[in-house]
C-alpha cells in the first residue's frame, strides 16, 4: 500500500458533526455515557433510553455506528475508542467523546475502527494531548490531519473481516477469564455464605492478625518518606497500582535506597500479607505473593499480617471482597460510600465469620484449581495479544 493509497482523514470522514435533524423532545434515543464504552473490544453497550428533551443540551450527539474517540485522559490511553451500537437513530452521550463519521463511499467504518485503535495511533494521538493535567484532552486537529490508507471499499472491509475475526477470538478469551473469576465467587460463597455457617464464631480482622503491635499498619506518613526520595533501584514501595485490580500485580517500580529503608523497616511487607487500599481508589484487596523482594507499602495502603493458624490470607482476601458481612459492613460504616470512607480502624474492626481452618486449606485448594486454568487462560490470551497486534500491523501496511 503505498503514499497514493493514503488520505487525510478529514478528507473522507466527518468530525464532529452537527446535528443534522433534531428529534422531536418526546422522541426517544439512546444515552451513552463513557462508561458504556468497552475498550477491550470496540464497542458500546446499546444506550438507555431517554426522551431527547432530557439530554438535548449539555451533552455530544451521535448516530448510530459512527465512531466514538474518548478524548479526555485516562480514557483516551485506556483505549475508549468504539463504534456506536444503539438502539436508537440518535445517541446522545459524553462532551468527552470526538464523534467521526466515515464517508460510506470511501472509507468503511469497521476497517477506521481498526485503524484507530492501533498503539501507534493511540500513542501518537497521547504525545499531542493539550491541557493542564488531570485534564488533557486529544484535539480535533489531529484527528483530523490523520493519513489512514484507503484501499478500494471491497478491501477495506476484507482486512476489517479478518480483523474483527481476530478480535473475537480474544473477547472470546477474556469472557472466559471473567468467567473463572465469577467461578471463584461462587465457589467462596458456596463454601461460607450457607446456613451452616451459622455456627461459626464471629470474630474481626483484628483478632485474626498476628500478635504484635504492628501486625495491622499503614505506610509511612508526611515526611517520613517523599516522593524526592524514590531512587531508579533498591527497597521496593507498594501503593495502590499494586492492589488495584483486587490481585498483587508490579505497575509503577518505586525504590528507596538501603539508608532509607533502614528507617522506615517497621513498614516491611511479608508474603502472604493482605493489603487493602484506603485513599485514592479504596476498598481494593490483593495478597502478597511469596516472591517478594524486600518491600514497604505507603500510606495508601493498610497491610495485615495475619495469624496463619487462625486465618489464611486467600480467605480473608475473598471475605473482604465477597461475603455478605463484610460488604454490608463496609457500605454502613462508611454510609454508603465505601470510595470515600475506609480507614484503618474501620479495617480492624471489620467482623469476620470464621470458618475451621481445614475448611480454608479446602478453598485454598480449590482456588489453586481455579489458578492454574486462569494462568493457561492468561498465557493464551497473551499469544492472541501478540497475534492481532501483528495482524493489525500488517492490515495497514498492504501485507495482510
Amino acid at each position: 500500500m503505498t503514499a497514493a493509497n493514503a488520505s487525510k482523514l478529514a478528507d473522507i470522514a466527518l468530525i464532529n458533526p452537527k446535528l443534522v435533524k433534531r428529534p422531536a423532545n418526546d422522541e426517544l434515543i439512546s444515552f451513552v455515557p463513557m462508561s458504556a464504552v468497552d475498550a477491550g473490544t470496540g464497542t458500546t453497550e446499546s444506550g438507555e433510553d431517554r426522551p431527547f428533551g432530557e439530554v438535548s443540551k449539555g451533552y455530544t450527539f451521535f448516530d448510530d455506528k459512527d465512531i466514538l474517540v474518548a478524548k479526555i485522559t485516562p480514557c483516551f490511553e485506556n483505549g475508549k475508542i468504539a463504534q456506536a451500537g444503539l438502539h436508537h437513530r440518535t445517541g446522545v452521550g459524553s462532551t468527552e467523546f470526538h464523534v467521526i463519521r466515515p464517508d460510506s463511499s470511501q472509507l468503511e467504518a469497521r476497517y477506521l475502527l481498526h485503524f484507530l485503535r492501533k498503539p501507534a495511533i493511540r500513542l501518537a494521538g497521547e504525545r499531542r494531548m493539550t491541557g493542564s493535567a488531570g485534564q488533557r484532552r486529544v484535539p480535533e486537529a489531529f484527528l483530523a490531519g490523520l493519513s489512514i490508507p484507503t484501499p478500494p471499499l471491497d478491501e477495506q472491509r476484507r482486512i476489517a473481516e479478518v480483523l474483527d475475526r481476530a478480535d473475537e477470538l480474544r473477547a472470546k478469551r477474556r469472557e472466559a477469564l471473567a468467567h473463572l473469576g465469577d467461578l471463584t465467587q461462587s465457589i467462596f460463597l458456596n463454601m461460607f455464605a450457607t446456613s451452616s455457617a451459622d455456627a461459626w464464631p464471629v470474630t474481626t480482622v483484628a483478632e485474626v492478625a498476628r500478635d504484635s503491635k504492628s501486625a495491622i499498619r499503614t505506610g509511612p506518613f508526611g515526611s517520613q518518606l517523599l516522593h524526592s526520595e524514590f531512587v531508579e533501584a533498591g527497597v521496593a514501595v507498594l501503593g495502590i497500582d499494586n492492589v488495584v485490580t483486587n490481585d498483587f500485580r508490579w505497575g509503577e517500580r518505586r525504590f528507596i535506597t538501603e539508608q532509607k529503608y533502614s528507617q522506615l523497616a517497621r513498614y516491611t511487607v511479608q508474603p502472604g500479607d493482605v493489603l487493602i487500599t484506603i485513599m485514592g481508589t479504596c476498598g481494593r484487596c490483593a495478597v502478597v505473593p511469596p516472591d517478594i523482594p524486600r518491600a514497604i507499602n505507603t500510606k495508601h495502603l493498610c497491610c495485615i499480617s495475619l495469624d496463619f493458624n487462625r486465618c489464611l490470607p486467600e480467605f480473608l482476601h475473598a471475605y473482604f471482597l465477597t461475603h455478605p458481612i463484610a460488604r454490608r459492613y463496609l457500605t454502613q460504616t462508611a454510609k454508603g460510600a465505601i470510595m470515600a470512607g475506609l480507614n484503618m480502624e474501620i479495617i480492624k474492626a471489620l467482623p469476620v465469620l470464621l470458618p475451621p481452618i481445614s475448611l480454608q486449606r479446602e478453598f485454598l485448594g480449590r482456588l489453586s484449581a481455579v489458578k492454574k486454568v486462569k494462568e493457561s487462560h492468561q498465557t493464551s490470551l497473551a499469544e492472541l495479544d501478540a497475534l492481532f497486534a501483528s495482524l493489525q500491523d500488517r492490515a495497514f501496511r498492504g501485507l495482510l
